[in-house]
């Protein structure tokens, strides 16, 4: 299938990074395999075309390669045809007959309910300024739904604890207002409390969520202390602060809300932004059907 030639043509001339060149490698030794061992065909460049490029794609499918990783591989088989086709080893590439299947959308990754409640219920109530705060980091995250920029950029002002409400300002500069419950509330004061403690009396201007040296918190200060935070109750590699996010939304959207009410709350510009989110809960209706039912 001239790999060989090819693989130094991308190392050579296009210069591709060696982790990209073995990528390219093994999926085309995969598909040089499959020819040769499931298909016994001796001579693959000779025969080769776009009805064995179909048969390998189901081939995967079958193993459970999913359709984003098939696709991938099957870019690197065009790209090995096309070459071949500029070095008159090939009339036409395949693929262009082929109809490759659908990628879709990764679904957004979640903390499972039970999790979090470990996590937020074991919480630390020391008085101690840093603790109190890298706890409500979290809580806030996950209560609200806001983005990692849109808690650092929080003053004082937008933090209404009487009105029970937080004014958040979004992409674009949109304004948006997430409500909170009393319990919340008590915990934003006991914050506001021990950092007036540590800090002296705070101005409606000044930022709500300072460092251990009283500066605005900045967005890789935050990643830090989820991170620190959700290895506590997830050995999932997905600890980022979008994670609560999405968390947040997930476990709205199980528990009965309205799915234009969850856009609102995330200050999504449309609706197609949110819908993502009726996937987890589709899956987890899935999930439910097949433990449950005694026919399924």
């Amino acid at each position: 299938m001239h790999i060989d030639p090819f693989i130094l043509y991308l190392k050579t001339e296009k210069r591709y990074s060696s982790h990209t060149v073995k990528a390219y490698e093994n999926d085309l030794r995969q598909f040089d395999n499959f020819i040769r061992k499931d298909l016994n065909i001796e001579s693959p460049s000779v025969v080769i075309g776009d009805r064995q490029v179909r048969q390998w794609i189901v081939h995967l499918l079958e193993k459970g390669i999913s359709p984003r990783t098939v696709r991938r591989k099957i870019s690197a088989l065009s790209s090995l045809f096309n070459y071949m086709e500029k070095q008159d080893l090939l009339d036409t590439n395949p693929i262009v007959k082929v109809n490759l299947p659908k990628a879709g959308k990764a679904l957004p990754g979640f903390i499972p309910e039970k999790s979090l409640d470990q996590l937020l219920d074991g919480a630390g109530s020391g008085d101690k300024f840093k603790d109190v705060r890298d706890w409500l980091i979290i809580e806030m995250l996950y209560l609200t739904g806001i983005r990692r920029s849109e808690l650092t950029g929080l003053n004082n002002r937008d933090v209404d604890i009487l009105k029970l409400i937080i004014k958040v300002t979004g992409k674009g500069g949109k304004e948006r207002n997430i409500p909170f419950g009393p319990a919340f509330a008590v915990k934003l004061s006991g914050y506001a409390a021990v950092r007036e403690a540590e800090f002296g009396k705070a101005l409606p201007g000044d930022p709500f969520l300072v460092t251990n040296s009283n500066k605005r918190l900045y967005p890789e200060f935050v990643y830090r202390v989820v991170v620190r935070q959700l290895q506590l109750v997830t050995s999932s590699g997905k600890r980022s602060p979008h994670i609560l996010r999405h968390s947040f939304a997930t476990h709205m959207l199980n528990r009965g809300a309205d799915l234009n009410a969850i856009k609102e709350l995330l200050g999504h510009a449309n609706l197609n932004a949110t819908q993502v989110y009726t996937h987890n809960s589709f899956e987890k209706l899935k999930k439910v059907y097949k433990q449950a039912h005694p026919r399924a």
